[in-house]
């Protein structure tokens, strides 16, 4: 079954919890006793409707103020589809949440309070998801019912966003705009007989229909190792095969590849999933492959094809989200992770901060604190294979770790 991971931003109040405890709700993912712990809930808190922020909203914190402060996942299946809704928080502190969620997602939920239309928080939102490349957005203009499901409101919000969609530079990406109440469920699951103009399809028919492998962002075909297989048995004594995941695009037997950081060559001899032969491994696959060379390939070399090399370098420039309390500052050190691979890094410039707003850029800084978002170039203590993130999202981007308390303090998306 297909596994499609979404990422949800909205403001506060704007129904994101709402939203997907609705959707829990309508697909009856939610069990017997958590169905009646919304209801006694909001039963206690004199509510004439159910709470569907419950199902999410896990932090005591976050049921006293009612925002979301966590990235919690949930998780519920169709017959077609299984669901990991990211539910990130949608305040500009909590912008390392909203990056942590989207960075693994193939789609995502932009809610906007239909009341409000498109304010900065929206700007942030798009931003987000802009940079992260992800690759189908649904702006869903939510709580339709607080403006008399207005055709003329709904359409007003939609021009707003699409004159914000003119300066984004990703523009492969797909937008879809659907008129929701969360709360009521109109649009959610079921069709709304409330919004008899609007034509299109609901939220869960729009990601029902998605092609997962349409919203896997295209790229040159990457293999990191993550496991040197000898079996070192009677029957495969001279056995050495690679495993690990294909990125980006496909690979077949027969084809010439390049061992990084080797640069030794081969070719593609067999591609195996558990006891079964193909020819070829197609993105996003799990295969085992084997070479036609006995050559030296360990944990954390990448095979690519010999015609199509990434970039071999100690040093580059990628755009930051610093999600440390201790700012980021010129000559820091730290471990930056690339795939399974770790080398030493120093930060060698800060050119200038982003503004997630849109905004433009702020020139002369000397430091990153938390949540900011910035250019920065890192030197290495020893080269890593690397695309642009634009070009290849898993081979492009990294995290960069403290060394002193192992804690993730930075994600990385390196720059053309």
């Amino acid at each position: 079954m297909e596994v499609l991971k979404i990422a949800t931003a909205g403001s506060v109040d704007d129904g994101k919890s709402t939203l997907i405890g609705r959707i829990l709700y309508d697909t009856k993912s939610l069990t017997s006793d958590k169905l009646d712990a919304i209801k006694n809930t909001s039963k206690q808190k004199g509510y004439d409707y159910l709470d569907f922020s419950l199902a999410t909203d896990g932090l005591v914190a976050e049921r006293e103020q009612g925002i979301t402060i966590d990235v919690a996942h949930i998780y519920f299946s169709t017959q077609t589809k299984s669901y990991i809704i990211a539910d990130t928080p949608g305040h500009v502190e909590y912008t390392r949440n909203m990056v942590t969620g989207a960075s693994t997602s193939q789609a995502a939920i932009i809610l906007i309070d239909a009341r409000k239309g498109v304010i900065e928080q929206t700007n942030r939102h798009f931003f987000i998801n802009n940079l992260l490349r992800v690759k189908d957005v649904i702006v869903a203009i939510n709580k339709m019912d607080l403006v008399d499901f207005s055709e003329e409101i709904y359409n007003e919000i939609k021009a707003d966003f699409k004159s914000l969609m003119d300066k984004r530079d990703y523009q492969e990406q797909n937008i879809t705009f659907i008129p929701v109440s969360a709360l009521k469920g109109d649009n959610v699951v079921h069709k709304s007989n409330n919004m008899p103009w609007y034509d299109g399809q609901t939220l869960l028919e729009h990601f029902e229909q998605l092609d997962t492998k349409d919203i896997y962002n295209v790229g040159t075909p990457r293999f990191p190792v993550q496991y040197v297989i000898r079996p070192k048995t009677e029957e495969f004594h001279d056995f050495r095969g690679y495993a690990g995941k294909v990125y980006g695009g496909e690979l077949s037997v027969g084809d010439e590849v390049v061992a990084l950081p080797s640069q030794t060559k081969s070719k593609i001899k067999e591609i195996i999933v558990y006891d079964q032969l193909y020819q070829t491994a197609s993105r996003r696959s799990s295969v085992t492959i084997t070479l036609e060379d006995d050559i030296n390939v360990s944990r954390g070399d990448m095979l690519v094809k010999a015609a199509d090399l990434p970039t071999i370098d100690k040093q580059f420039t990628a755009t930051i989200s610093w999600m440390d309390s201790q700012n980021l500052v010129a000559g820091n050190k730290y471990v930056l992770q690339h795939g399974v691979n770790k080398v030493l890094a120093k930060v060698d410039a800060i050119h200038h901060k982003i503004h997630p707003d849109y905004s433009g850029i702020e020139e002369n800084i000397n430091a990153l604190g938390m949540n900011d978002i910035a250019s920065v170039t890192f030197k290495l203590n020893k080269p890593i294979f690397f695309d642009p993130f634009k070009n290849h999202r898993t081979n492009g981007s990294f995290i960069l770790i403290d060394s002193q308390s192992n804690n993730t303090v930075g994600a990385g998306f390196i720059s053309p």
